[in-house]
């Protein structure tokens, strides 16, 4: 069973990745989470906090998703966490990435700026030592926004063009 919390941050983060950060109101929100208005403002007391809950929600079940059960760092684990961002591109992101719109829909949220560089850092982070190329990360930050960025465009054939980056990166 999952706790009062996690149920909401998940119940809000599928309310914000189908109807977006503009259109959602409370009500929705509160449906979405499936609690009371009540239990949902005690645990995050305003609009702000409940968009905080859902994007942590999300890069904790990102980073579980992409990178659990990586081969041994190597050329073969940057391939996997590639086809995993991929995977989940098309079942959780079809139209990219939630924290960049995250901090479209609120430009000026200092605190959704710091959580979209937390995450993106993360992910790159985690990315170079499952390629074991640590002083590469930012090339490999680039490589996976550009899989991130154009998967509504390119969709799988941005992960074939992302494969083919991330080889060059081990020569």
């Amino acid at each position: 069973m999952i706790d009062t919390a996690t149920k909401i941050a998940a119940g809000l983060e599928r309310a914000f990745v189908s109807q977006g950060f503009a259109e959602p109101n409370v009500e929705a929100l509160r449906a979405a989470a499936d609690v009371s208005l009540r239990t949902l403002y005690k645990y995050t007391p305003s609009r702000g906090e409940m968009v905080l809950a859902a994007l942590e929600h999300r890069h904790a079940r990102y980073i579980a998703h992409v990178f659990d059960d990586l081969p041994s760092p190597g050329p073969a684990a940057l391939e996997s966490v590639i086809i995993k961002i991929g995977e989940w591109m098309s079942q959780e992101a079809e139209r990219g990435c939630l924290f960049h719109a995250a901090v479209a829909a609120a430009p000026r949220d200092a605190r959704l700026r710091d959580l979209l560089r937390r995450h993106k850092s993360d992910v790159a982070k985690r990315a170079a030592i499952a390629a074991d190329l640590a002083d590469r990360e930012n090339d490999i930050s680039v490589i996976i926004e550009g899989l991130t960025q154009s998967w509504p465009l390119l969709q799988g054939a941005a992960v074939i063009s992302t494969l083919n980056l991330a080889r060059l990166l081990h020569r």
